[in-house]
């Protein structure tokens, strides 16, 4: 699990569904917390304040099943830092399942020989099903956009052109700007453009079904709205799943080249 990608910051704004995303049962997320002992799941962690971040592990449910104790850094003085941080930020998976969740003021102490630390269990937990948020990712050699009209004061018309992030065959994930653009869950914008590289435009109208916040580590922020297809033209979707079956055998590809 590379800690840079995995860093980033996935906060949920909005969505149709926040129950599909984000659990605060006690009973559920002790028993997600314990999986992730049993499958000795890695996590990243990134201190709260500040940009450190080390690599860890959830050791064990404490047994008064109100806290976990987490693996600490073979580096003291990154133990130091944890210490004084105020939150945790972790993130880690679960059978390709997102896990991300904060821990607050984790404090040190022995597991064995080694440093650990203790920590309150998360009053609640963010779950990204693969199939619900992550699709396939627009490729940084190509340029995916999709337009958007948009509604302007007196009734008239703007397009907007917006950043494909991913694509499936059933809805896009679009970067969109933090102000100005009304991308809440349950909007309809019809009339818009997908534009695939090699083929023609393909018209779709798009409902929004969540938005999201991604905060890298190194505090550059992007709101992400991920979109449902609606009243795709046929023979649209056969284009959009060759393009990505194109895409996923140049990835192979490449990563076969490389070993």
């Amino acid at each position: 699990m590379a800690i840079e990608q995995e860093l980033t910051r996935v906060e949920l704004l909005q969505a149709d569904d926040v129950s599909k995303y984000v659990l605060k049962n006690e009973r559920e997320i002790l028993s997600i917390m314990r999986q992730l002992v049993d499958a000795r799941s890695l996590v990243s962690a990134r201190l709260v304040p500040g940009t450190d971040a080390f690599l860890s592990a959830i050791l064990r449910v404490a047994d008064d099943g109100h806290s976990l104790i987490l693996d600490g850094s073979p580096d003291v003085l990154m133990n130091d830092r944890i210490e004084r941080a105020a939150q945790l930020d972790c993130v880690t998976q679960l059978d390709k399942v997102r896990i991300q969740f904060r821990l607050e003021r984790p404090t040190l102490e022995a597991f064995g020989s080694s440093p650990a630390f203790r920590a309150p269990l998360p009053g609640e937990l963010l779950r990204l099903q693969r199939r619900e948020f992550y699709r396939l990712q627009a490729p940084v050699t190509q340029s995916l956009t999709c337009t958007v009209p948009l509604p302007e004061a007196g009734g008239s018309m703007r397009e907007m052109t917006l950043r494909i992030i991913d694509i499936s065959g059933g809805g896009i994930a679009i970067a969109v700007p933090p102000e100005g653009v009304p991308f809440a869950p349950g909007s309809e914008f019809a009339g818009c453009q997908i534009r695939l590289p090699d083929s023609a435009p393909i018209p779709a109208r798009l409902i929004v079904r969540n938005l999201f916040r991604l905060t890298t580590r190194n505090g550059v922020e992007m709101l992400r709205a991920g979109c449902e297809f609606s009243g795709m033209p046929r023979g649209a979707d056969e284009i959009i799943q060759r393009y990505i079956l194109k895409i996923e055998r140049e990835r192979s590809a490449r990563q076969r080249a490389l070993g």
